[in-house]
């Protein structure tokens, strides 16, 4: 039993001592922090039904349509009819503004306001010439905004990203960025007080003279309805959906993005 026990201290002050030394030959690193923006143009209109989709809607619109009761119009309708036969027959005398607009009169006038009306198309001018800085475009998909940075000497397409500054929450770092590379035209609302996201990356070895690399905590933000665009001349940007973005950034990047895109 002392062996045992003898043997487990030696092991522990082995380890102890091991640890000691790792920490003493590996100095503290010191990281630069980002915050960085997740803007996202929401859907604009309901996606397309797939075909097994469209089948299911039309047969609970039909078991809706079986199971529903007569509406005003329809016993309005049937009323009128009546009343019509009634009248042709004599048997009762209807006063002539009774009758000035019946619901068939009302139900033609909606049919051809209906044939008047024409809805915008899904495919727009903007996807036509694949103007990917246009708000206009990909209607149903959700779309993520880049604007181009330069990280050490070149240049990528990333979320918008800014240093920290002291006295500052992550939260205001982000909000300060945006303003900084989008300026006022661009409005959105932020949610939450929390990074949905985090990503790091090492400087290069020349570059590392006060910090091993940068952390990016990025803040999620959705783009409000009366929100404009960037102005053309402030920043190069784009706006992409998921497969486009899967293509642009480079895989270490996407794959800590994709974590949290809706």
């Amino acid at each position: 039993m002392r062996l045992l026990v003898h043997r487990s201290l030696l092991h522990a002050t082995r380890l102890l001592s091991t640890r000691t030394v790792a920490t003493q030959a590996t100095p503290d690193q010191k990281w630069d922090l980002y915050a960085g923006v997740l803007v996202e143009r929401l859907p604009i209109v309901t996606k397309t039904l797939e075909p097994i989709e469209a089948k299911f809607k039309q047969m609970l619109d039909q078991i809706e349509l079986e199971k529903s009761l007569k509406s005003n119009h329809e016993l309005r309708k049937e009323t009128e009819k009546q009343q019509l036969e009634l009248l042709k027959a004599g048997k009762i005398d209807l006063d002539s503004e009774a009758l000035k607009q019946t619901a068939q009169d009302l139900e033609d006038a909606y049919n051809e306001e209906y044939a008047r009306f024409k809805p915008a198309p899904r495919v727009t001018e903007a996807d036509q010439k694949n103007d990917i800085r246009s708000l206009d475009r990909k209607l149903e998909q959700t779309l993520v905004l880049l604007v181009e940075q330069k990280l050490g000497s070149k240049s990528h397409y990333l979320l918008p990203q800014g240093a920290h500054k002291r006295g500052e929450s992550l939260r205001q770092t982000a909000e300060r960025t945006l303003k900084e590379y989008c300026g006022d035209d661009v409005q959105v609302t932020f949610y939450g007080n929390a990074p949905v996201g985090f990503y790091k990356y090492k400087y290069p070895a020349s570059a590392r003279t006060e910090a091993q690399g940068a952390k990016v905590f990025f803040f999620r933000s959705v783009l409000k309805e009366t929100s404009g665009n960037i102005a053309s001349n402030k920043v190069k940007y784009q706006w992409l959906n998921q497969e486009e973005l899967k293509k642009q950034l480079q895989q270490p990047y996407y794959q800590s993005v994709s974590q949290f895109l809706l």
